[in-house]
């Protein structure tokens, strides 16, 4: 029998509609992360001296370190604030705010003047634009996320999600490839002195996506359901529903699970991109732009494992694809370090491989699994938090921990144990969801 040429059509409409936002929404994550790791590598690299002058190298470095942990410790607000919004007024709103502030902060950063020009006010601007970038990272991946998972068909929720995941190692290659391109075009003083600014600048290109998904981009089909049913509680009840109550009243136990089971992927995640570009360049003599380089190739082994991963969790389960990660971070973390010792680019490189691919199988079915775990009416609100504590928790001081278990140990082997640490708080809050999810 023909298909009615009618419902062949809309189906092309909504298909289309699906491909458009969730190609969107990726992309409003990748030039979020973008933003956001230019920060952490200018932090490796530079900022230690331009901002924090008066201390001695391995300080400086630790003070950069922390203004980068600011961010972090900004992202659980930002998804607090936005959450309880996107969950009342819309997935697409929030994510558009989130992208302007980014762009703004971004590029503020390129333009501050250094501690020569205008003294302590330029670590106290530093800090302050660090936390808006925190703000917007926090804000952002609930939306696009949602955005994504939302609209996604029967049977793909991970996959749809996992696009919005891929904007973490396409934010990667590209911060890595901007400050590539810096290094080269002012090479020496002009880097340190100009040069650095260039990726900063370029953050301003956000605004241009956020215009787009302001005027071309749907808001989802299950949060204008869930939009309709909430109007009718609301009515019913004589009053304004908050999620973050809701949330904190009867369900901060799966958010806290949520955060702990993601705890080591963030700080392992960040250790590798950003800890080990100061470790390998400082302490063991490593080129600048070999290390670099060797961080892009293995992020774009990344945009493979992802969705590779996010597809095998919608046909065997979320949990179990999460799960065979955390154990391989844990299994990883002593030979990874073993080799990064070496001082051997290839080992280097086999290292930070092996430990990619293993975050790389928990990163990918990460945004359906924390989706989830929550109904429509809290989703953006739960799912937010959940991912941000675990930001906190494990990446915004993992640098500034590695820093300082390297200098009072003298061994990366603490470092290890740090990343073992975290894998048996993600493994126990593994099992505990596993456990809830069959009751």
């Amino acid at each position: 029998m023909d298909t009615p040429p009618t419902l062949s059509a809309d189906s092309a409409i909504e298909t289309s509609r699906r491909r458009r936002t969730a190609g969107a929404a990726a992309l409003a994550s990748a030039v979020e992360w973008y933003d956001y790791f230019i920060f952490g590598i200018a932090a490796a690299l530079v900022l230690g001296d331009q901002f924090f002058p008066t201390a001695s190298p391995v300080a400086g470095v630790l003070a950069a370190f922390a203004t980068f942990a600011v961010g972090f410790i900004a992202r659980p607000v930002g998804g607090v604030i936005a959450g309880h919004f996107g969950d009342k007024r819309g997935r697409k709103p929030m994510l558009v705010l989130a992208l302007t502030v980014m762009g703004v902060a971004t590029t503020a950063i390129g333009l501050l003047p250094s501690y020569d020009t205008i003294g302590i006010l330029a670590p106290v601007l530093l800090v302050l634009l660090r936390v808006l970038q925190g703000l917007a990272v926090g804000a952002q991946w609930g939306g696009a996320m949602l955005m994504a998972t939302e609209y996604a068909p029967p049977g793909k929720k991970g996959l749809y999600g996992s696009l919005v995941q891929l904007g973490v190692p396409i934010g990667v290659v590209t911060a890595n490839t901007a400050f590539l391109i810096a290094t080269s075009v002012t090479p020496g003083a002009a880097f340190a002195s100009w040069g650095w600014r260039l990726p900063f600048v370029v953050g301003l290109l956000v605004l241009v996506l956020a215009w787009y998904i302001h005027t071309r981009v749907e808001e989802t089909p299950e949060f204008r359901e869930a939009e309709q049913r909430l109007a009718a509680q609301e009515k019913a009840q004589s009053g304004e529903r908050s999620p973050l109550r809701e949330i904190l009243r009867n369900h901060r136990g799966t958010v806290l699970l949520a955060g702990g089971s993601f705890a080591v992927n963030t700080a392992t995640f960040y250790i590798l991109i950003t800890g080990v570009l100061d470790y390998t360049t400082r302490e063991l003599g490593m080129d600048r732009n070999a290390v670099l380089m060797v961080s892009l190739v293995v992020s774009c082994f990344q945009l493979l494992m992802i969705p590779a991963a996010a597809a095998l969790s919608d046909k065997i389960g979320r949990i179990k694809v999460y799960e065979i990660g955390a154990v391989g971070l844990l299994l990883w973390a002593v030979p990874m370090f073993l080799l990064i010792d070496t001082g051997s680019l290839l080992w280097l490189a086999v290292g930070t491989f092996v430990g990619c691919f293993f975050l790389s199988v928990m990163y990918g079915p990460q945004a359906a699994l924390f989706s989830e775990l929550f109904t429509a009416e809290m989703r953006y609100t739960g799912a937010s938090l959940g991912y941000q504590i675990s930001a906190v928790l494990g990446g915004g001081l993992a640098p500034f921990v590695m820093v300082l278990l390297l200098q009072s140990t003298g061994t990366s082997m603490s470092v290890s144990g740090y990343i073992i640490g975290l894998s048996v708080i993600s493994l126990l809050s593994i099992a505990v969801l596993k456990r809830r999810a069959k009751a």
